[in-house]
């Protein structure tokens, strides 16, 4: 499934966008309540979505793919980095800042990401810096003060490790984000994202083997939760939203996919029961802002935006 003009592309960044706010806040349920430990859970839930993205691109699509992309050492090397340095950091430092605090205040901070593409590009020259990324630059940058403190000088309104974890997610995610676009230029995001994955989970797996869990206390509903957070808010958030690169620019991609903070804080508050301040919501409409000013411009890419990536 590949998205052929940018309509596409921006229902699949949303819709992934979406999945991985709502499995963020399921994660820190089975956190919480069910005291499912972090490695266990992310070094699982890669492995068993990277195994099924991999098996529907055999059955379905190109299978040769799976095995070209290892012929090449170059995309070998780049694909084992992108595995390593994108998909299991984007992962790990996402669920430590969610165990540490809540799903909300994780996903915000992951989304200092579209903040560091931005200054990121415009530094190297590949893109130039628009009225409407200074906005959305703005907007970000002033939804993230007031949903972490609240709208309050005094301090913060989380813990430290919850901040610290969440802003390692932000640059792993701009990594993410960027160090795909070559890879997607020759293979399927299945392939990639499945064996990226793969590769984040089984080097995850010397640190807490997957199989070294007792789930047999387990009530019936955190086993759903379990299939939620690997199915929706693992593999096909993943998949919508490397898919969506093919469609759209990187910054683009980015920001659009900051519709996951706003379904995180929606499920947190309105399911998790947390409590959310007035200023937290109104950092939350900063944030819907941001997504409508993006999303209602017309694209106008640079040609060197196109092919944006990390040179690493």
């Amino acid at each position: 499934m590949k998205p052929k003009n940018r309509t596409a592309g921006l229902l699949l960044v949303m819709s992934g966008a979406i999945f991985w706010g709502v499995g963020g806040t399921v994660s820190q349920k089975l956190f919480q309540q069910y005291g499912i430990e972090v490695n266990w859970l992310v070094s699982t839930r890669l492995l068993i979505a990277g195994i099924l993205l991999l098996a529907v691109q055999f059955l379905w699509k190109d299978r040769a793919q799976i095995l070209d992309v290892w012929r090449n050492k170059t995309t070998a090397f780049r694909l084992v980095l992108f595995g390593l340095l994108g998909m299991l950091a984007v992962q790990y430092t996402y669920m430590a800042s969610i165990d540490h605090g809540n799903a909300a205040v994780a996903t915000l901070l992951q989304y200092l990401a579209p903040v560091m593409i931005i200054v990121y590009t415009v530094l190297r020259k590949q893109a130039v810096l628009s009225g409407r990324d200074i906005g959305t630059v703005i907007l970000a940058l002033g939804g993230c003060f007031l949903l972490l403190t609240n709208g309050s000088l005094a301090g913060l309104s989380v813990p430290m490790p919850a901040i610290i974890w969440g802003v390692l997610s932000g640059v792993s995610l701009a990594f993410y984000t960027l160090y795909a676009v070559p890879l997607l230029a020759r293979f399927d995001s299945l392939v990639i994202v499945g064996w990226a994955m793969t590769i984040g989970g089984a080097a995850l797996s010397f640190i807490h083997p997957p199989w070294k869990v007792n789930l047999a206390g387990l009530p019936p509903e955190a086993y759903g939760y379990l299939i939620f957070v690997i199915l929706f808010g693992t593999m096909l958030s993943f998949w919508f939203y490397i898919e969506s690169l093919q469609s759209l620019a990187p910054k683009e991609t980015s920001l659009l996919g900051s519709l996951e903070p706003l379904a995180a804080v929606l499920t947190t508050v309105f399911w998790l029961g947390e409590p959310f301040g007035f200023f937290q919501w109104l950092g939350t409409g900063c944030l819907i802002g941001m997504i409508l000013m993006l999303a209602l411009t017309k694209s106008r890419r640079e040609p060197a935006e196109a092919k944006q990536e990390v040179d690493f």
